[in-house]
């Protein structure tokens, strides 16, 4: 069965190459070398930020399973990790638009190397203040870079376009090629090195302090609304009164929590699918091929976006249908394929079919991400584009949590059943978000900004 792996990996990464060597010019966007220097400083600092995230991200729970911690206290951490960006990100990520993005930037940088730092650390209340800023780190990483780079581009007066491109090559580099190296770097500095599970964290903070230099001497700062007369609370309602005025926010809100709850719920449950009898199989070149088929995406992403059809709010409903379709897999195969009663050995048959399914989920994800990062640059206003987006990340962090705590409650078919189900009813939203794509906002923001004058709402 290894050859199986290795064959997959070897297709998907001939694919990639293939597609990105075989980009026409209908597929590349002409831009000036202006926006060149600025969209690749912005890749070279995101590439650092998400090294300082991929290295850290297989290594956590393997490091509280060595200080002796049981799957309960370490659901507890991750529980904190999850709660703290949905209480504490929320705030901070917020702040973002008022305080300046690029002050938001550096504070994820400081934020995530004090994280980094309690690891070293056996004591539990140390560990859990660890995810409490990791938690706090993760709303501004998904938050405040993608606000400080769409004010920067815009007010340097790019071509709107132009957005794509940074946007696709940022999850190409940032969620491909960066952590396939970051978990080699990682797997060298644990394993070959022999240098214990707390090394990949202080790789980690390197690479953070590296890029906050890059931020603090090249970037210059931005902001959303630095009304000395709005205090938080009222920040916070005028988000909500965008959100509640405009049905095109509301979707893209909805679509991107039904999507990456289902994501988060994807990563807990891989594993245990693969290998329901323990199988021996091998986690980081799965990873790997993970990353991959991301790459594949992104890549098939930013040839999409580079042409006028078909949109993006057109094809993303047929990202969704096919990711719904591919976590239907393993529910198929419980049906259809004999399930082994043999403890170890290699993957089974199922697991086979399963893999390749999760390939094309996550090459889905690869869609994903730069396709609702344009859509997000379309539609929300960049008055409150990061307390916006957080408020986007509530009922995801909520629903991550309830899975956490309930994860052995519900068989696996039940979990992956549920997680297609979402993404059904987020194919759904985008063909409402596609229908109403050009109309023009409603009336009822006036009407909602005359009831709530005091809040003062932003003048989207």
């Amino acid at each position: 069965m290894e050859v199986f792996y290795y064959m997959v990996f070897g297709i998907l990464g001939v694919v990639v190459a293939a597609t990105e060597l075989s980009k026409s010019n209908k597929d590349r966007i002409n831009t000036s070398s202006t926006f060149n220097s600025f969209k690749n400083n912005y890749l070279f600092v995101y590439s650092l930020m998400m090294a300082g995230d991929w290295l850290q991200g297989p290594y956590v729970y393997y490091l509280y399973s060595t200080y002796g911690y049981g799957k309960g206290d370490i659901g507890q951490l991750f529980i904190a990790g999850f709660g703290s960006s949905m209480l504490f990100g929320t705030i901070v990520g917020s702040l973002a638009d008022k305080q300046g993005r690029k002050r938001a930037c550096v504070t994820y940088c400081i934020t995530y190397i004090l994280s980094c730092i309690t690891k070293h650390s056996p004591q539990y209340k140390v560990l859990m203040l660890g995810r409490i800023l990791g938690g706090i780190a993760t709303s501004l990483l998904f938050s405040a870079f993608e606000s400080w780079l769409v004010a920067e581009h815009n007010k340097r007066g790019f071509e709107q376009q132009w957005l794509s491109i940074t946007f696709s090559k940022a999850i190409f580099l940032g969620n491909g090629v960066v952590a396939i190296l970051a978990g080699l770097l990682g797997n060298t500095l644990v394993d070959a090195l022999a240098l214990g599970p707390v090394a990949p964290f202080d790789a980690a903070s390197c690479f953070l302090t590296i890029g906050m230099f890059v931020i603090l001497f090249s970037w210059t700062e931005n902001y959303g609304d630095p009304s000395e007369n709005k205090d938080l609370l009222t920040q916070f309602r005028g988000a909500a009164v965008a959100i509640a005025s405009d049905e095109k926010i509301a979707l893209l809100g909805a679509i991107q929590s039904l999507f990456e709850g289902s994501m988060y719920t994807f990563v807990f449950l891989w594993t245990p699918a693969l290998s329901p009898n323990d199988e021996d199989i091998p986690h980081g070149f799965i990873f790997a091929t993970f990353m991959l088929s991301s790459m594949f995406g992104s890549s098939l992403a930013s040839r999409l976006m580079a042409r006028q059809a078909p949109r993006v709010e057109s094809y993303m409903q047929i990202v969704f249908a096919v990711s719904a379709a591919s976590l239907l897999l393993p529910i198929v195969t419980s049906f259809l394929v004999a399930p082994s009663k043999e403890k170890g050995g290699s993957i089974s048959f199922a697991g086979c079919i399963q893999l390749l399914g999760f390939c094309a989920f996550e090459a889905c994800v690869g869609l994903f991400w730069p396709s609702i990062m344009k859509m997000r640059s379309q539609y929300i206003p960049e008055e409150a584009r990061s307390t916006i987006m957080n408020f986007f990340r509530i009922p995801l962090n909520i629903f991550v949590c309830i899975v956490l705590y309930n994860v052995d409650a519900f068989p696996m078919t039940v979990m992956f059943g549920m997680c297609s189900i979402f993404l059904f009813v987020a194919c759904f939203l985008q063909r409402r978000l596609m229908a109403i794509a050009d109309k023009p906002k409603t009336e009822d923001w006036v009407a909602m900004k005359e009831r709530d004058s005091e809040a003062e709402p932003l003048n989207i």
